[in-house]
């Protein structure tokens, strides 16, 4: 799966979660989860948990705490992803 595909299933998994429309479909690497697409801390935790089962990986804790962005969940994805 290469980046791409990669960003398009991801913001499949975000779109339930975010009220800012506008910002969803811009949606780039540098789009912040929080401050970009207005999804709260506990949607997050949804995401993480909707992210696991898309791509079958586990997300511990440290890397959740890292995966404010766009571009952050990319590479956390990427290197799960490489573990497997």
């Amino acid at each position: 799966m290469n980046k791409e595909e990669l960003i398009a299933k991801l913001k499949l998994i975000i779109k339930p979660y975010t009220t800012n429309t506008e910002a969803y479909e811009n949606l780039t690497e540098e789009t912040d989860f929080i401050n970009d697409l207005s999804i709260n801390s506990a949607n997050l935790v949804d995401i993480v948990l909707d992210i696991e089962e898309a791509f079958d990986v586990v997300i511990d804790n440290a890397d959740m705490e890292h995966m404010l962005d766009v571009k952050t969940a990319v590479e956390i994805i990427e290197t799960k992803l490489a573990q497997k």
